[in-house]
């Protein structure tokens, strides 16, 4: 028995070996026959001064935890918009009202690993409303408001140990769902156990998380699962609505050495959820009430201010009693993506071990559901016949697929890691068409559209995790990539690479004109303004003292603040910068700074308020001043703080445009 094991266990370490060696060398030599972009090809990815993109890529930051916006086909980096990690660049995590964005059960979390993003739908059409991000690292979901591009929702998971399978959506945006990547004992349990007890106490969690019409987010419930790895995950659409699909790996249930101990097996899963069943069964009852602990938080656009606010419970459902909720699909080896055809009709799976490509059909599990063509169970659920929900594989595709994505004309294009080439086939007949080199590594890529119903099947988007000899060197750390493809005629055409922030895992793209129009703000209304520490005219600027916290109610415009001058602040106080920003123009933000201030700036919006708090250290002289150039005027918007010993006798007094009275010394 011992003996077997060893030699299955070192036929699978030659052959993860002979992978590595693969993108060794695909990564350290260009591809045969392959061909960078000619002049002519370039030119389909000029986009002239003065000129708007086609289309909005938003692209995930991977370890940097943000979400940058480019414009495709230019590559152009619009923006980066915080989402879960500190950005001192517009003092997200840093001002007072955005703190409470990046607060878990787990207390103030400055950094999060962000890995796919998702745009909502409406009838399983890209809508521009908003686009959702996942939090791998301490799993959470973020809601980014496109009328603003600003992160206007963050909801913790409870449960889960890794939010990779996320934040995939239903075709209405009913739900964003969220699979745990690391199976972890509940935390309605108790999860001081012993590692190798993993069969036993390990399980995995499935989140359904409910959205509402404006947007707004709720932990709708939870469906737990035998303890393995959920990776990706797709909606059905069409005839499959009402249905999800996970691709799961480690269904050995290994807790160590995972490149070996979670590969033995030739086949894992795609696990398919009946999510319409599941809410029968929720409405009815069936569901458990569990004390669990996770942070939800809300932006408000009223009151310029986020609030947290703890929860304590979430309703669980259990797939191993609920028998009709969820049922495994045998997918060969390992699988990484999952993804559904515009159609509805067919599910890709791709195992990253595999040396084919299966494709499943939805009626046929549908019917093998109903004829209870099972292989067996596996914890509690049942197994489908492989064949019997097979619609076919795809031969010799490549080596390593990972994901796939549709251009609405009847094909398939699925990116190869190991081979470093993106792969064009037919869903129906299961033939390769078309291949194309990348630069290198590549794992996900993005079609506009290429998860919907309606894919805009223009261009195609590579995101590369290595680039050597493709740009100048920086050091031991090189610029990750993207590559766009031109997908309009029979062959793939590269047209343009450029680099990316942190590393880029999963983007989506919609149509500009159908985010640009959707009636996007351009400045807050003064008027409008609820934040509680406002200050609507220079008039109203003043200083208070409250114990040992000092509030500065404080405004900007072109180009000066009132107050800039400030004495009586003394050693141990408290100062919050209460910053206004009077301007009723587009793009006209002001920002704020202070000498040995040890968090962060400010960017404030027209019209916006924000809080800059600020502990002085020793006494004299700090200069503040605007960060953002807002003005020919820009380096006169400027003043000064007075720091005082505790004590003092100094008085708290400020000023703008006037000589404070003489010093007697």
């Amino acid at each position: 028995m011992v003996s077997n094991f060893n030699k299955m266990k070192n036929k699978i370490v030659k052959t993860i070996v002979v992978l590595v060696l693969g993108s060794t060398f695909f990564t350290s030599c260009k591809p045969k026959n392959s061909s960078d972009a000619s002049a002519g090809d370039a030119e389909k990815a000029y986009v002239a001064p003065g000129k708007y993109d086609e289309f909005y890529n938003f692209v995930s930051g991977g370890f940097s935890g943000q979400l940058s916006v480019y414009g495709l086909p230019s590559g152009r980096l619009f923006r980066v918009i915080p989402v879960f990690s500190v950005d001192p660049e517009k003092g997200w995590g840093y001002s007072e009202e955005t703190k409470p964005m990046l607060n878990t059960s787990h207390g103030f979390v400055p950094w999060d690993d962000l890995h796919h993003t998702e745009l909502s739908q409406t009838n399983g059409e890209v809508d521009g409303r908003w686009v959702f991000g996942n939090a791998n690292n301490t799993p959470r979901i973020a809601r980014i408001d496109l009328k603003t591009f600003k992160t206007a929702e963050i909801i913790e998971l409870p449960n889960s140990g890794g939010n990779h399978s996320s934040p995939f959506i239903t075709e209405n945006t009913e739900y964003v769902v969220a699979g745990t990547r690391f199976s972890v004992p509940g935390d309605y349990s108790n999860g001081d156990v012993a590692i190798n007890t993993y069969k036993e106490n390990f399980k995995g969690h499935i989140s359904f998380v409910k959205v509402g019409k404006e947007g707004e987010m709720d932990l709708a419930f939870q469906i737990v699962t035998p303890g393995v790895n959920f990776d990706l995950s797709h909606a059905g659409k069409g005839k499959s609505h009402g249905w999800f699909f996970f691709s799961c790996y480690n269904t050995e249930q290994a807790n160590t050495l995972l490149e070996v101990n979670a590969s033995q097996k030739d086949k894992d899963f795609i696990m398919a959820v009946n999510w319409k069943k599941a809410e029968e069964y929720l409405k009815s009852g069936k569901a458990k009430k569990q004390v669990v602990k996770y942070a939800h938080n809300k932006w408000n656009e009223k009151t310029h201010t986020a609030t947290s606010e703890i929860k304590n419970e979430v309703m669980v459902l259990d797939a191993a009693e609920l028998k009709d909720i969820c049922y495994m699909i045998p997918c060969p080896k390992s699988p990484h993506g999952c993804d559904v055809d515009p159609t509805g009709e067919y599910i890709v799976g791709s195992g990253k071990l595999a040396a084919l490509i299966p494709v499943f059909s939805f009626d046929k599990l549908q019917d093998a559901i109903k004829n209870k063509k099972f292989d067996g169970n596996y914890g509690g659920i049942n197994v489908i016949k492989y064949e019997a929900a097979l619609h076919g594989e795809v031969q010799k595709p490549g080596l390593g697929p990972l994901h796939t994505e549709f251009d609405g004309k009847g094909n398939a294009y699925t990116t190869f890691f190991v081979s470093s080439e993106v792969v064009k086939w037919d869903i129906k007949s299961l033939k390769v068409l078309d291949r194309v080199p990348t630069y290198y590594s590549v794992g996900h890529l993005c079609i506009p559209g290429g998860d919907s119903k309606k894919p805009f099947g223009k261009y195609l988007i590579a995101y590369n995790k290595i680039t050597k000899d493709r740009y100048l060197p920086t050091g031991p750390e090189l610029a990750q990539s993207a590559q766009i493809f031109d997908i309009s005629g029979d062959k793939m055409e590269l047209v343009l690479d450029f680099p990316t922030i942190g590393e880029p895992h999963y983007a989506q793209a919609a149509p500009a004109d159908l985010i640009r129009n959707n009636g996007q703000l351009k400045f807050y209304k003064i008027a409008d303004n609820n934040h509680p520490f406002v200050t609507k005219g220079e008039k109203e600027a003043k200083v208070v003292r409250q114990g040992n916290q000092v509030h500065v109610y404080m405004t900007s415009i072109r180009s000066h603040f009132a107050p800039d001058n400030i004495e009586g602040v003394k050693l141990g106080d408290e100062v919050y910068f209460h910053v206004t920003n009077l301007e009723q123009d587009w793009d006209v933000p002001h920002g704020f700074a202070i000498k040995g201030a040890d968090n962060g700036e400010l960017l404030i919006m027209p019209g916006e308020t924000a809080t800059l708090k600020w502990k002085p250290n020793r006494v004299g002289i700090f200069p503040m001043y605007c960060t953002d150039f807002c003005s020919a005027l820009h380096q006169e918007m400027q003043g000064y703080v007075r720091v005082s010993p505790a004590g003092s006798a100094v008085p708290l007094t400020w000023s703008v445009g006037t000589n404070l009275p003489a010093a007697t010394k």
